[in-house]
């Protein structure tokens, strides 16, 4: 890159030579007019008519512009224009029509035509119409600056495809694993690339097919694991029922069936956030009345926490389009039940849903409880993270609901988030799109 660049600036200014001593030469045609001015010039000095060529010249500068004069060899002014004898220099009178003309120069160059017998000269300052390199200027500028910028544009671009393409197809097929194409691969792409960039992605196909075994041997054991769990509990269930039928005052047998339904409510939790976060499925989507959905889950929760208050400020109706009741259910009732758990008894629990915003709605959960340490409030949503292990054993929390619960409404386009209220308390937020 760093050689053709040298050589590109090498061929520019050899090139820029070339053009400029070509574009200072006289054009042919006015070389041709100037000896023929010349060649009448000498025909009056011959025939010894110095009034006819005084004549003739002074004709000349009054029609054409030219001045011109005749000099002797011996430095002598014969007629015409007498303004170029101070330009006389060595054996020169001026400069042949077969020189280069200086471009730089403003004034335009005085031009010698020999008269044949050698014995005088045609002198003439070069008219402008005749000056060579009229277009130079651009010239110059086009060959110094608009061709080298266009050719570096154009190899910069051609360098930036040749980098960015494979590097756009590596981020597309990364973006296509991420969402869950298992089979994305780049290599195939590139074709026969051979460098740094097909090194690159040819570690990402591998470690593409190693995480993708990995999920694959996952998923599968989390559905053996579901099968498996599921089924022992259920005869525990059963066996649990028979016994305290027969039993029905034995503390120990209800406190085994108290566990066998944490047990179940543990694995069934788990296996969900697995499907959610390892399958991210595509849910069904349906319309619903947000307020018809949240009507239901605060009758619910009124019945298992008889001892505390829900103050639910709801509007006539929120339309929800595209959305899946089921999840955005157990997303709202998990929080809903949260924020009661940690409400002292007889305390209220406020619920507020906001359609005031064009493209949607937020729903806020405020309980009265301790409320949670500020660098805290997002590891509230990682699975089985909690605060005081020992409170949370006696609320029969596994630490999973708020987990659960974010990844179920990111799965039909809403968030959550938390902050703490003032002066305690803590404040749920459930933001969901309208369409």
């Amino acid at each position: 890159m760093a050689a053709g660049i040298v050589a590109l600036f090498y061929v520019i200014n050899y090139v820029s030579l070339r053009v400029e001593e070509d574009m200072s030469m006289i054009r042919a045609a006015d070389r041709s007019e100037l000896r023929s001015l010349g060649a009448q010039a000498e025909r009056f000095h011959a025939a010894g008519d110095v009034t006819g060529l005084e004549s003739w010249l002074e004709e000349l500068k009054t029609t054409q512009g030219i001045s011109a004069a005749v000099v002797s060899f011996e430095f002598n002014h014969l007629a015409g224009e007498t303004e170029f004898e101070s330009k006389y220099q060595g054996y020169n009178l001026g400069r042949s029509l077969e020189w280069q003309i200086h471009l730089y120069f403003e004034e335009n160059p005085v031009m010698e035509i020999p008269f044949e017998n050698g014995l005088a000269s045609f002198v003439v300052q070069l008219p402008p119409r005749m000056r060579p390199g009229g277009y130079w200027p651009a010239t110059r500028v086009a060959l110094h600056v608009v061709i080298p910028l266009s050719l570096l544009v154009l190899l910069t671009l051609l360098l930036y495809r040749h980098i960015m393409v494979p590097l756009r197809q590596l981020q597309r097929t990364t973006q296509e694993f991420s969402s869950g194409s298992l089979d994305a691969r780049v290599g195939d792409a590139l074709g026969n690339r051979d460098d740094e960039i097909s090194e690159l992605a040819n570690t990402f196909d591998q470690m593409a097919s190693r995480i993708s075994g990995q999920l694959v041997s996952q998923r599968q054991l989390i559905a053996d694991l579901s099968h498996e769990l599921r089924t022992p509990l259920t005869r525990l269930d059963i066996a649990i029922t028979q016994a305290l039928s027969n039993d029905a005052g034995n503390a120990n047998l209800s406190r085994i069936e108290r566990e066998s339904e944490h047990i179940r409510k543990l694995v069934e939790d788990s296996l969900a956030l697995a499907w959610l976060e390892n399958e991210q499925p595509q849910l069904e989507r349906e319309n619903i009345d947000l307020v018809d959905l949240i009507d239901v889950i605060v009758d619910d929760a009124k019945f298992e926490f008889p001892d505390h208050q829900i103050s639910a400020n709801l509007p006539s109706s929120a339309q929800l389009k595209n959305s899946n009741h089921r999840s955005l259910g157990q997303a709202l009732e998990n929080i809903i039940r949260n924020a009661l758990r940690y409400t002292p008894q007889g305390e209220s629990v406020n619920l507020n849903l906001d359609s005031s915003a064009e493209n949607q709605y937020t729903i806020t959960i405020e309980d009265n409880g301790p409320g949670v340490p500020a660098n805290l409030l997002e590891l509230i949503f990682q699975p089985f993270y909690r605060i005081d292990p020992s409170r949370n054993q006696e609320t029969d929390s596994f630490g999973l609901g708020l987990a659960l619960a974010r990844r179920q409404l990111h799965a039909i386009g809403g968030k959550v988030f938390a902050k703490n209220r003032i002066p305690t308390g803590l404040c749920m937020s459930v933001v969901l799109p309208k369409q």
